[in-house]
């Protein structure tokens, strides 16, 4: 969110929330913004903990061929909750705008790093082995460019698409349309560079394009229709069910992704059974992961719930209070 004022007056809701947000920690929570929640240490440690356990021999492979830019995410990672916790205690607004700023630059910088990873193993440049691949070029090429460039532009339009929602419940539709806009604008780049995107790949990545061009075809329509109508969805308001479309065209372009390169874990080196680990190992990770899954997803419903009634409840006590 910006903080450039909208045309005439008075300046642009959003614009004064940002304002707000740099005077005092809180304001932005007072008026509107809902707090924000980390939850990148459960996704990662989920990912990385069944990597390791189901599929030992890609885990070592993308890890010592490709720790410079997993390096640089988790840094990303550690610097954008620093810079928000920071941020919050700091007393002089000059601290405060330093730590938005390096919150910001991290929101940035770690998706990016993250999908550069995902660019180097898709378009086969991660060999199986330790560090067998090149430290370098095997994530500074152009399909991983690619993937940063997408993965940024798809955060910010999930992040976008989700506020949405979340101002309009509050009650300030200005907020909301604001939102909206720069949730439209991330679409439609997003698809520009999708569309620039199939000539990267077919150049440089021809194994994947093949794969996104016949078999994952369906999944790729799927994501491409999905996106579209969020966008739709968008501009005529309908922001709850807008948040569900984003979500799907996201999903669909990562099942795509693995449908492509299927069976291929390493394109030109592994292939899911020779990556997978004994049976007995992987039935131990499923079990796990049920039982993970029935503690889990309660409590994330849990968490969900009780901050989505506490911010209705305490926008409702401000609207329906009169002054004496």
């Amino acid at each position: 969110m910006t903080a450039a004022p909208c045309s005439g007056q008075p300046p642009c809701r959003s614009a004064d929330l940002v304002q707000r947000w740099h005077a005092d920690p809180e304001a932005g929570h007072r008026h509107g913004a809902p707090k924000p929640r980390e939850a990148n240490h459960v996704w990662l440690i989920f990912v990385i903990v069944l990597l390791w356990s189901g599929f030992s021999p890609v885990f070592a492979a993308v890890m010592s061929t490709l720790y410079l830019p997993l390096t640089l995410a988790a840094l990303g990672i550690i610097a954008r909750g620093a810079a928000f916790a920071f941020r919050k205690a700091s007393t002089e607004l000059w601290q405060r705008r330093l730590f938005g700023a390096c919150f910001a630059i991290s929101s940035l910088v770690t998706p990016f790093f993250l999908g550069a990873v995902a660019g180097a193993v898709a378009s086969g440049r991660v060999p199986a082995g330790l560090a067998e691949g090149n430290v370098i070029t095997s994530w500074l090429n152009p399909t991983s460019a690619l993937g940063g460039v997408l993965a940024v532009l798809t955060c910010a339009h999930l992040a976008a698409v989700y506020l949405c929602a979340d101002a309009d419940r509050e009650g300030d539709a200005e907020l909301a349309r604001a939102f909206a806009r720069r949730a439209v604008a991330s679409g439609l780049a997003s698809g520009v560079v999708a569309l620039a995107g199939i000539a990267v790949l077919h150049a440089d990545a021809p194994q994947l394009f093949h794969g996104l061009t016949h078999r994952a075809l369906p999944l790729v329509v799927l994501s491409a229709v999905s996106g579209v109508v969020g966008l739709g969805l968008l501009t005529r308001r309908r922001y709850v069910v807008a948040r569900g479309a984003a979500a799907l065209a996201v999903a669909a372009i990562l099942w795509a992704w693995g449908a492509a390169q299927y069976p291929a874990m390493l394109v030109g080196s592994l292939t899911v059974d020779q990556a997978a680990s004994q049976a007995a190992v992987l039935s131990a990770c499923l079990i796990a992961l049920a039982c993970g899954a029935v503690l889990l997803i309660p409590s994330l419903w849990l968490l969900h719930g009780t901050f989505q009634r506490a911010q209705t409840a305490g926008v409702s006590n401000t609207h329906g209070h009169t002054s004496p």
